[in-house]
């Protein structure tokens, strides 16, 4: 017999599972900033939220149904690159990742 805490587990998502959620909460977002952002530099951004997301995996799974506590994490590690990369304030950045994500 399973313990409790055993049968609530989240499994890791896949590797492609994370690719296209990050590709999808960057595709919101730029919807609402109303900003064209060269497909290249979506890429970009996308590739570095890819990464960041696998090198804090087991924080993030562990955390997948706090969406605030994932939004502030992702102002902290990513807000900043990327708003540099598409050349957009930070802040604008964040209220329209968090209008997205839902946190």
């Amino acid at each position: 017999m399973k313990d409790g805490q055993e049968k609530h587990k989240t499994p890791l998502p896949t590797p492609r599972s994370i690719r296209r959620a990050c590709d999808n909460e960057l595709y919101r977002t730029l919807k609402r900033l109303k900003l064209f952002v060269p497909p290249e530099k979506v890429k970009e951004a996308v590739e570095l939220y890819y990464r960041k997301v696998i090198g804090n995996l087991e924080w993030i799974t562990l955390n997948h149904s706090n969406r605030k506590l994932l939004a502030d994490w992702w102002d902290e590690a990513v807000c900043g690159e990327i708003a540099t990369l598409w050349a957009v304030e930070p802040a604008k950045l964040s209220r329209a990742f968090r209008d997205a994500f839902g946190g």
